[in-house]
């Protein structure tokens, strides 16, 4: 099972790549940086998303021990 967090992390990163490229083309500075700031909130959480599976499988993996 994959943590909540993991996927919106990832929907989050994809969102700003796009909104960062959308301000690359445009020439919007502001819609660069919301971008650029919405991929790197993703990846937080993502990250965190992936440190609560390691957890889950590691105590999952001692119960079976």
């Amino acid at each position: 099972m994959v943590d909540k967090d993991r996927i919106k992390g990832s929907t989050k990163q994809a969102k700003g790549s796009v909104k960062k490229a959308v301000g690359e083309i445009t020439g919007d500075a502001k819609t660069e940086a919301e971008g650029r700031a919405e991929k790197a909130a993703g990846k937080v959480q993502n990250a965190v998303g992936g440190a609560r599976d390691a957890v889950r499988d590691a105590l999952r993996d001692k119960d079976r021990a």
